[in-house]
Parts: C-alpha cells; structure tokens; sequence
C-alpha cells in the first residue's frame, strides 16, 4: 500500500495536455456565462436607464444566491474529486447524487422566500429607490428568482463534470444557454417591449434548458458518474455531512460577502450629492458598468479557480500534497499572466468599453474613472484573493478562507467605504469621494486578503487536512 502511493505522488496525476483540455473550455464557459448577465444589462438599455438599473439592483440579489448554490456545489465537487483521486468511484456517484439533493432543496426554499418576500428585501437592500426602477427590479426579479432551482441543478450538474476533468460538457452547455437567452431577450424585449420582465424571463428559460441538459447528460450510460434513481431519494447523511463541511463555510463566505457588496451598493444609491438624484442616479449606473466589465476581466481568475478545485482535489485524495502546491503554482502564474494582458488592455481602452452601454456623460465619466482604478489593483492582487482560495478549500481549509474573507469583507470593504465615500460621519467630515471611496475600500480588502491567504498556502498547513 505504501509503495503504491509512493508510486502516485511519483507520477504526475495531470498531463500538460489534460490540464488545457480543462482550462481552456472553463475560460469560455466562464465568458459564456458572464454574457447572460450582460446581455440582460445591454439589451434592456432600450428600455431606459430606469430598466437598466433595476436589473443591475437585481442581479446584485441574483449573484447572492447563485454564490450559494456555487459554494454547495464547490463542497460536492472537492469531495467527489478526492474519491476520484483516491479511484474510488462507487463513492464519488454516491457524493455526487447527495449533492444535487442539497443544492435543489436550498434554491426550492430560497425561491419561495424570494417570492414572498421580494419588495420587502429590495427595499431593506436599495432603501428609497425611485419607482420606475422599483417597478424594473420587482418584474425582473419575481422571472429570476423562479429559475433558482434550474441554476442550482446546472451548478451542481456543472461541478460534477468539473471534478471529472471534463469541462467540455459545461461549457457547450453555456453556450446553448447564451444562445437562448439571447433569443427569448430579443423576442421579448425588442418585439414586445418589455423590458426587464423579458430579460427576465429570458433568464428563466435559458436556465431550464441548462438544467435539464446537465441531468440528461448525468444520466448517461458513459459518465463515470452516472446518477441513478435521482427520483427516487437515498439520503446518505455521511456524504451530505462532508459536503457541507466545505460547502457550508464557503456558502457563509460568499453569501455575506455578496450581503456586503449589498450593503456597498446600497450606500451607492445614498449618496447626497446635494440631493441631486440625476447625480445619484449617474453613480449606480456608472458602478453597474464598472461591475460588468470587471466581473468579464475577472473570467481567467474564476476559471482558474474552478480548476484548482478539481487538480488540488485529486491531488489531496490520492495524497499527494506536493503536486497539489506544484500545479497551483503553475495555474496562478498562468492567471496573472492572462489577468495582467485584460486589465492593460481595460485601462487602454476604458473609454470605448462604457461607451458600449450608452449612458449619461456623467455615468460614462464616473465608470471609466473606475475601471482605470480597477485595471490597476485587479492585476497585482484579485488573483491571490481569490483564485488561491480555491487551492485551500479543495484541501479542505474552507474555515480559513471564510474566516479571513469575512473579517476582511466587514472591516475593509463595508467599514471603510463608509469612511472614504462619506461626506460626513458621526457628524465628522470625510473625504467625501463616494464612489471611487467604495472601490478604493473594496482594493484595501483585496490586499488584506491576498497576504493571509498567501502566507497560509506557503507555511503548508492546509496540507495535513483530511476530508474523506
């Protein structure tokens, strides 16, 4: 026994040529992914700049939910991927099957949730919105937030392909979703006119199709894991138990840090700039542009994490610990160097990127300012926040990771925004340099994270964890 693991710490558990098989169909999926959004965001500008700012609030609510469901789905996909590295199959389709149990309970209740409480949330979240953005952001989020149990499906379905080192089947998969979502946001917003209800419905199709591909292909005779019986539930609270333990911690991690992006986001469409809500109104749109074309800079770092779960997955369930530091560090050399290309050209050519959006001059001013900002501190320090997490998570230090992004998310990015975008605090003056302050907060946080995390990784700790 021990020589046969000597023998695999030996042998390199992934070829050059299979982990480009990997990455690169994760990159354009991860495109093809961040395009749903921003086709919603750019095909509803028609409506106005009322219907583009509530779909903007909403998907803001939207990616909270989702980072859930993709957290749940990273805790079955790390598991499953250290019982294949250990070439135990039978467990891994039993992880697997339990898997698509939890994430479909959790967006099944989530869904009612949404519904019944919907106003109520987006008026603790956004406060006193005008109403035809309140009207916009209720019609889309009532479509979206009925697709939650097709999105958790594809997410988990997705994972599990992932933790197979086949990401080829997720990323035609999203590329059937953009296709449709398209299509059905054509009809609906360009033929009917309307608006933010057909991106959202548009959404919700293009994620029921996703759904019911993945289970298909899941089912299939040659998937190494085939799922069997779905309808016919043998909960294994062993499995459902590892599972969470990554699951639930990087769950809490991402949910309050998108809780925390609301908070920001709230304070965004605060702001008093002499109570001039066109100036108020230039700063959410500008900050919901910025969004998108970071969030697209930001696919190589994503992806790349993605595939650290599924590498470092396999390498700590077949106990090799030292390839696992190896490939991540050959993964986050190539992330920097893909990351550092986007965002020079980002700060070149951040003028005709918003212009894309057609905004107010005022919100197209406010948005390159950040993007410039952003091209900057992205490229030397998003990749070590929060691709190399993903190393420490499929080793199973998940507590770590939340633990840090958490203190580092309340104290930095929330506190300080308050502190640097404010005029005035506790009747104290402030810099006063609204939404710029809030990204500039949003960079300290990135910092702080990028030294716990690395200093982690390199001491080694996360080595001696054991998830099955």
């Amino acid at each position: 026994m021990v020589q046969a693991m000597a023998e695999t710490e030996q042998k390199p558990l992934f070829t050059g040529g299979m982990l480009r098989r990997l990455i690169i169909p994760l990159v354009i999926e991860q495109f093809l992914l961040m395009t749903v959004g921003m086709a919603d965001t750019v095909m509803v500008t028609t409506a106005g700049e009322a219907a583009v700012s509530g779909v903007s609030l909403v998907d803001n609510v939207n990616i909270l939910l989702m980072q859930i469901f993709a957290a749940l789905s990273t805790g079955g996909a790390v598991v499953v991927s250290q019982y294949l590295g250990r070439r135990d199959v039978d467990s891994a389709r039993t992880a697997a099957k339990q898997l698509l149990y939890a994430v479909t309970a959790v967006a099944a209740v989530l869904t009612v949730l949404a519904l019944i409480f919907r106003e109520h949330l987006l008026r603790l979240l956004f406060g006193s919105i005008s109403a035809d953005v309140m009207d916009s952001a209720l019609a889309y989020f009532i479509a979206t937030a009925l697709a939650y149990p097709f999105m958790s499906i594809y997410n988990a379905g997705a994972a599990l392909f992932r933790s197979m080192g086949n990401s080829r089947v997720s990323m035609f998969n999203s590329a059937i979703v953009n296709v449709v979502n398209i299509a059905v946001n054509a009809v609906l917003i360009f033929g009917f006119h309307m608006g933010a209800l057909g991106a959202g419905i548009g959404t919700l199709v293009s994620r029921m199709v996703a759904s019911g591909m993945i289970l298909f292909l899941l089912r299939r005779e040659d998937c190494l894991l085939r799922i069997e019986g779905i309808l016919h539930p043998e909960l294994r609270w062993d499995m459902i138990r590892r599972i969470l333990t990554i699951g639930i911690p990087t769950g809490l991690e991402n949910g309050l840090f998108q809780m925390g992006k609301l908070v920001v986001l709230g304070l965004v469409t605060s702001f008093d700039v002499g109570v001039d809500l066109a100036v108020v109104g230039s700063a959410v749109a500008a900050n919901a542009i910025a969004n998108s074309v970071a969030s697209v800079i930001n696919v190589p770092g994503q992806a790349m994490g993605l595939a650290l779960v599924t590498v470092v997955g396999q390498c700590m369930g077949a106990r090799a610990p030292d390839q696992a530091v190896s490939y991540t560090g050959k993964l986050m050399g190539v992330t920097y160097l893909a990351m550092g290309i986007l965002n020079l050209l980002s700060f070149l050519f951040a003028q005709p990127l918003v212009a894309l959006f057609n905004l107010e001059p005022a919100s197209q001013v406010l948005a390159v300012e950040v993007l410039r900002w952003c091209a900057v501190f992205t490229a030397i320090f998003w990749p070590s926040s929060f691709t190399l997490p993903n190393a420490l998570r499929a080793a199973g230090d998940a507590r770590f990771t939340m633990a840090v992004a958490l203190g580092s998310m309340f104290l930095f990015r929330v506190g300080l925004s308050y502190v640097l975008a404010s005029d005035t605090l506790f009747g104290l003056p402030m810099p006063g340099l609204h939404l710029l302050g809030v990204w500039l907060a949003m960079f300290v946080d990135w910092i702080i994270r990028t030294s716990f995390f690395t200093v982690r990784f390199l001491r080694g700790k996360w080595k001696t964890i054991q998830v099955i």
